[in-house]
């Protein structure tokens, strides 16, 4: 079946990616609850959530080049064991060195099924269709998070904060197991050969100059390294505050839901604003918020603050992601999301390092006004990328229709 085809394929991958997301939405706050009951600090709970993103840190690329030659099939189903596995084996270990390996196999599952994901979108998307399926690709993501922390902060907490948080986690592997019911034969339609499969390998200095590809990788790095630390370091805040772990969660949902309501009217928000001041201004506005979290507001305040961060957070992905593909030369789209992703890792493991030095000597809440500083800067990328981002040849790629309707719904 080519582009543009039947979409069955589309709705199993989203039911499969809310699932495999909603594993890892559940099992990063149990795994900084389980590490902090087995005795971690905060720079222990950074290096932890810095090994999630290591491994991937050096597979994205070659991954990337094996689905561009059309060789992906393998990636959802595997990576799917590997995010089951490392949720189980985290709630199964008992030492922290043996919760970052853990960790670290549920990064590189992670990493293997978005890899996939977005290459079987990719392939199977006609050119006027990415932008809509990249839109409810990212909404599937968004699900998994917003019912992952709910299920976490449901189960953890008592007196027993080593053992709740070991159940989550076995939990977690279970329900991310599920996936695998919606993977059977989904990419089948993936195998033929074309020429752009067949092309050679074009080098990663050529794609990385393709205009748009820098500020797509950055703006991206930007907001997935906020959703991740805000996933790590809330429910330490919530510790040192006294919000129970089931506050935590439900708050961490809220951002997830309010990224969902904002990819669901992303596409009035383009025609008003357009591409690039859209990602100016909710990079500027998540940069305020997240420097906002560090102030002790009451619980009220601070479920308002994430709700409206989740909604900027939300412009971030979809529109970095469409941006790559649009921008990166024919035959090398796989792998230029490869080097998006590579970014998002690289970002993933710098910044809960930088975070847990940070809230050691400032305090838990100073990795936020970090994480302000960094979408400041984003905000200033966005500002200077193209509106349109230009393919090979030069001409703008002029994209169309972008984002989801809620009759049409099916991502971090």
């Amino acid at each position: 079946m080519g582009p543009g085809g039947n979409r069955g394929w589309l709705l199993r991958l989203v039911i499969a990616f809310s699932f495999a997301q909603g594993a890892v939405s559940m099992a990063r706050p149990a795994v900084s609850y389980r590490a902090l009951a087995l005795g971690a600090d905060e720079r222990a709970i950074g290096v932890i959530a810095g090994v999630y993103a290591l491994l991937p840190l050096f597979a994205a690329v070659p991954l990337g080049r094996r689905t561009d030659h059309g060789r992906c099939a393998p990636l959802l189903p595997v990576g799917v064991v590997l995010i089951s596995g490392g949720c189980a084996l985290s709630g199964l270990a008992d030492s922290l060195w043996a919760m970052a390996i853990w960790s670290g196999v549920m990064g590189l599952g992670h990493l293997c099924f978005v890899i996939g994901a977005q290459s079987l979108v990719a392939r199977q998307s006609a050119p006027h269709e990415q932008d809509r399926n990249f839109g409810h690709f990212t909404i599937g993501a968004s699900l998994g998070q917003l019912v992952g922390p709910i299920a976490a902060g449901a189960l953890i907490g008592g007196s027993d904060m080593a053992g709740t948080s070991a159940l989550a986690l076995l939990v977690a592997g279970a329900g991310g197991a599920v996936a695998l019911t919606s993977l059977w034969r989904i990419e089948s339609r993936t195998t033929s050969k074309s020429p752009v499969e067949r092309a050679d390998r074009i080098p990663v200095q050529r794609i990385l100059r393709a205009r748009g590809v820098p500020a797509g990788i950055f703006v991206s790095l930007s907001v997935l390294s906020a959703t991740d630390i805000l996933t790590a370091y809330l429910p330490v805040v919530g510790e040192h505050r006294g919000i129970a772990p089931s506050v935590i969660g439900v708050l961490l949902s809220l951002r997830a839901a309010a990224t969902i309501a904002c990819r669901l009217v992303l596409t009035p928000l383009l025609r008003l604003l357009g591409r690039s001041l859209l990602l100016t201004v909710t990079c500027l506005l998540a940069a305020v918020l997240c420097a906002g979290i560090a102030l002790p507001a009451p619980v009220w305040v601070l479920a308002l603050m994430l709700a409206a961060l989740g909604f900027c957070l939300g412009v971030g992905q979809p529109l970095s992601m469409t941006t790559v593909v649009q921008a990166a030369p024919d035959g090398a789209r796989s792998t230029a999301l490869a080097l998006r992703l590579t970014g998002n890792r690289l970002g993933q493991v710098a910044a809960p390092a930088t975070a847990g030095l940070v809230a050691g000597i400032a305090g838990v809440a100073a990795p936020f006004v970090m994480l302000g500083g960094l979408l400041f800067l984003s905000a200033g990328v966005a500002l200077r990328s193209p509106a349109k981002p230009t393919g090979e040849s030069g001409e703008p790629v002029v994209p169309r229709r972008f984002g989801v309707t809620l009759g049409r719904k099916s991502e971090d």
